[in-house]
């Protein structure tokens, strides 16, 4: 006798969509179909053109292999940049993390007017970063200055030039933010700590909010108070999350020339540019797309090896 044979069963549409295996690589591929048009495609574009002498309006050229890449190692003014990217951005994340800690503990109190304090801290991250920029253009220039007039009223002037050491600079002559490489660059700082300052505070204030109360009680019955509770428990338990922050704030740094550009445009005398500011003059600008290229792609294994040991170092602080 045979045995009947039994029909397969339909799979569904419905079923489809609620099999794991088939949601999430469903759910995933618009991200990363749009991370590979954005992103990929560009990068490959570069790599190319960094191997070729192709000019503006073009985007052939001949190959003439690292030659771009070695001329530029040799150019003065792009190891400048490349010591100010450096600088910029270790300067501005260490008065990032200590503001965004001091504030961060401020913030979880409860007191009048916190919600308000939160918006107005959050507001820098939140705007525009061209938009900030153009204000701290007007707040630093030369005729206007709101520091400067701070200065003149305060007395300081003195104080302010010889602690960045600026010469001829008094209360009639105020110091010229935008116009003297050294307070070009304290500028520039300044302006990338105020922007990424908020979104580090934000997340402290996460890290801050996810450690158990348990813990706190722990640490109160062990006679762990103040400063004790700071650098023993809670500082532990923030390392991870304070980790992340400072790895996006390193990459938004390193990789932004909004801020230098409006702010300087890479001057005076190309004392304050940064890799990208430089990598855009020179592609854009001076329309040597290949050197341009070139310049663009040597914060890549950089920024890549800074972020895979970050993220390894903040999987190892992990405290379960």
């Amino acid at each position: 006798m045979e045995a009947a044979a039994v029909p397969k069963p339909r799979v569904r549409r419905r079923d489809l969509l609620e099999d794991r295996r088939f949601l999430g690589p469903a759910l995933i591929a618009p991200a990363v179909l749009f991370i590979l048009l954005l992103v990929g495609l560009p990068l490959l574009l570069a790599v190319w053109l960094s191997f070729t002498d192709a000019t503006s309006g073009s985007l052939h050229g001949n190959w003439v292999g690292l030659q771009n890449f070695s001329r530029e190692w040799h150019n003065e003014i792009f190891r400048r940049a490349l010591w100010n990217t450096f600088i910029f951005t270790v300067i501005s994340q260490i008065i990032v993390l200590l503001g965004a800690g001091i504030l961060a503990h401020a913030l979880i109190k409860s007191f009048r007017g916190k919600t308000m304090l939160r918006f107005l801290i959050l507001l820098p991250w939140a705007a525009p970063i061209a938009l900030g920029a153009i204000g701290w253009l007007w707040i630093f220039d030369s005729l206007y200055s709101v520091v400067n007039w701070t200065l003149v009223h305060t007395h300081t002037t003195g104080i302010a030039c010889g602690l960045f050491h600026v010469h001829n600079c008094s209360a009639s002559n105020p110091p010229q933010w935008l116009g003297d490489p050294t307070l070009g660059k304290v500028s520039i700082i300044t302006v990338h700590a105020w922007r990424i300052l908020p979104f580090a505070t934000v997340i402290f204030i996460a890290g801050i909010a996810s450690i158990p109360n348990e813990v706190h009680d722990a640490a109160a019955v062990d006679g762990a108070t103040g400063l004790r509770k700071f650098w023993y428990v809670s500082l532990p338990l923030q390392i991870p999350i304070a980790t992340v922050a400072l790895l996006f704030g390193i990459v938004f740094t390193a990789t932004d020339m909004t801020v230098t550009y409006i702010l300087t445009h890479g001057g005076p005398f190309n004392s304050t540019h940064m890799v990208t500011t430089w990598a855009f003059t020179t592609g854009i600008e001076s329309g040597s797309l290949g050197a341009g290229a070139a310049i663009s792609l040597f914060l890549l294994p950089v920024l890549a090896a800074v972020a895979i040991g970050m993220l390894v170092f903040a999987r190892r602080a992990e405290v379960t």
